[in-house]
């Protein structure tokens, strides 16, 4: 590889898209891609190794020894989104306009190209600096946060830096990520005779209108400085089998985005106690239930970001960072690259912008003596 171009053409070329969902292609999973990484990193002198974390889908971790040291992590993520939809192909890597194009450009083997650059550039000095350096690309992110869940649990760092496209700055701070289904039990009926059954749909319709009337509001009133207000959202609604049956359930699924303080002070319970106290019939089960990111300014490692150009900002969305906090490791979002082009149907990076990156993590990595 000659330039950070070249590296991220290659990786866009090597489909790895997340197998959840509807991918819009036979081409999932990110085994090739880890197999790559583990080439390259070889080749930088890095000690790798494949840990499987699901089937076929590895972690790939490269680590320079320095032992005795503080562990950094540089993590991106390897798996992509869907590529339905998209009126490119997602697998060209073609560089045309100033740009990069193509499915993972962005989010976020953009990120990952720059990272990986800047430990090439650094050769042999890496084992000089004051941190021993690991790189780490997690399967997973997309869907579920498999990898970063797998080595959060074998492996603790002083600091983690996952791969995002946040222009650079330094994403210190997120709000939670708890989505639960609620299901009302009904009674079912002749649809000509509704008045000898109980509508599901009818009741989850009063639970609606108190979620919206009284619950989104109650959130609003919560101010955060960076983060603003927790979010509710509903994202899905099913209920009843057929038209003329009255139906004798309803569950919707419900993404609440918390701010740190609330999440830890509970309010996800006291959502429950509340609900519970007004519908009893009522089930809630918890689906995911990750926890916000919140990591100080003041940490040595941030102070370095700081001092070649990174600003300390928040996201509303949740990465694996946040789950190497809740973990016991610091972690932020960081990377090259707009969040607004991620998962788009012509997804890019401009090649200034990947070019930044590696310069940017260079002179960070270079910092750290």
């Amino acid at each position: 590889m000659t330039s950070v171009v070249e590296l991220l053409s290659a990786l866009i070329r090597i489909p790895s898209v997340n197998p959840d969902g509807d991918p819009g292609t036979g081409k999932v999973g990110e085994k090739a891609c880890a197999e790559f990484l583990g080439d390259f990193l070889r080749s930088i002198g890095a000690e790798v190794e494949l840990r499987e974390v699901l089937p076929d889908r590895p972690n790939v971790i490269g680590k320079f020894p320095n032992p005795g040291k503080p562990r950094l992590l540089f993590a991106p993520h390897t798996d992509t989104v869907s590529v339905k939809g998209m009126v490119i192909d997602p697998f060209s890597g073609e560089v045309r306009d100033g740009r990069i194009w193509g499915r993972g450009s962005s989010d976020t083997k953009g990120p990952m190209a720059s990272m990986l650059w800047a430990m090439k550039e650094l050769g042999s000095d890496i084992s000089n600096l004051s941190h021993e350096i690991w790189f780490a690309g997690l399967v997973g992110e997309e869907a579920g946060q498999q990898g970063a869940a797998a080595l959060a649990a074998q492996e603790k760092f002083d600091f983690v830096l996952a791969g995002e496209p946040t222009n650079l700055d330094a994403v210190h701070i997120s709000k939670s990520s708890n989505w639960f289904t609620l299901t009302m039990p009904g009674v079912a009926a002749h649809g000509a005779t509704p008045e000898l059954g109980e509508n599901a749909i009818y009741k989850m319709a009063d639970v609606l209108r108190y979620l919206r009337g009284e619950i989104v509001p109650e959130l609003a009133s919560f101010k955060h400085d960076i983060l603003g207000s927790p979010t509710m959202n509903v994202g899905i609604i099913q209920g009843g089998s057929k038209t003329n049956i009255v139906p004798d359930f309803c569950t919707v699924q419900v993404d609440l985005r918390l701010t740190p303080a609330l999440m830890r002070d509970g309010w996800l319970n006291t959502l429950r106690q509340w609900l519970n106290k007004l519908w009893p019939e009522l089930q809630m089960d918890e689906l995911r239930n990750m926890w916000p990111l919140d990591t100080p300014t003041d940490l040595p490692v941030m102070k370095k970001l700081q001092s070649v150009g990174s600003k300390f900002v928040g996201a509303p969305w949740f990465s694996d960072a946040a789950l190497f906090s809740a973990a016991g490791s610091p972690a932020i979002a960081i990377g090259p690259g707009s969040i607004a082009q991620a998962h788009t149907k012509d997804e890019f990076i401009a090649v200034a912008d990947l070019e930044s990156g590696a310069d940017f993590f260079t002179r960070f990595l270079r910092s750290l003596k």
